[in-house]
C-alpha cells in the first residue's frame, strides 16, 4: 500500500478508520453539492451567487485533479470524479470544457476514458452547448501548440472511441 498523508510507508489503516473517512468525505461532497446547485442564477436586483472559496481555490488545479482521478485508486477516484463534476458546474463553462479536455487527452485505457463520458453525461444535463465548447477547447489547445504530438494522437484516438 502506498504511503499517504495519514500513514507512513508500510502501515495500513484499520477498515473502520477508512470507512469513517469515506463517510466524512461523502458528507463534505454532499454539502458542496448543495452549495453548487443551490446557487441558482440571480435576477438583476439580486446579489451575485455566494462564492465557494474551496472551489474557487481548486479552479487552477483542474489538470491535477484530472490526473489524480485517472489514477483510479481505490474509492478515491470516485470522490475525485464527483469533486471534478462539482467544480466544473461551479466554474462553468471554462472549467467544464477544460476538465473534459484533460480527461480526453490523458486517458489511456477504456476505464479511464469512461470517466470522461461519465463526466460529460453529468455536465450536459445542466450546461448548454457543452459538446461544441469542449471540441473548441480541444482545437484551441492543439492550435496553441500546448500539446506534444503523442498527446494529440491520444486525444484523437479517444475522440474516435467516444464518437
Amino acid at each position: 500500500m502506498p504511503a499517504s498523508v495519514i500513514t507512513p510507508p508500510g502501515l495500513t489503516l484499520h477498515d473502520g478508520v477508512r470507512e469513517a473517512c469515506d463517510r466524512i468525505i461523502q458528507l463534505l461532497l454532499l454539502n458542496l453539492q448543495k452549495l453548487v446547485y443551490n446557487r441558482g442564477s440571480p435576477a438583476l436586483a439580486d446579489s451575485p451567487p455566494r462564492p465557494v472559496p474551496f472551489l474557487d481555490a481548486l479552479r487552477s488545479h483542474v489538470r491535477d485533479l484530472c490526473v489524480e482521478t485517472l489514477r483510479l485508486e481505490r474509492k478515491r477516484f470516485l470522490w475525485q470524479h464527483q469533486l471534478l463534476g462539482l467544480l466544473a458546474v461551479y466554474s462553468a463553462p471554462h472549467c467544464a470544457t477544460d476538465a473534459l479536455f484533460f480527461l480526453l487527452t490523458l486517458a489511456r485505457t477504456q476505464e479511464e476514458l469512461a470517466l470522461a463520458t461519465q463526466l460529460y453525461a453529468v455536465l450536459s444535463s445542466c450546461l448548454a452547448d457543452l459538446l461544441p465548447a469542449t471540441v473548441k477547447t480541444c482545437v484551441c489547445q492543439i492550435h496553441a501548440g500546448r500539446l506534444p504530438e503523442p498527446q494529440i494522437a491520444q486525444l484523437f484516438r479517444n475522440l474516435a472511441l467516444v464518437v
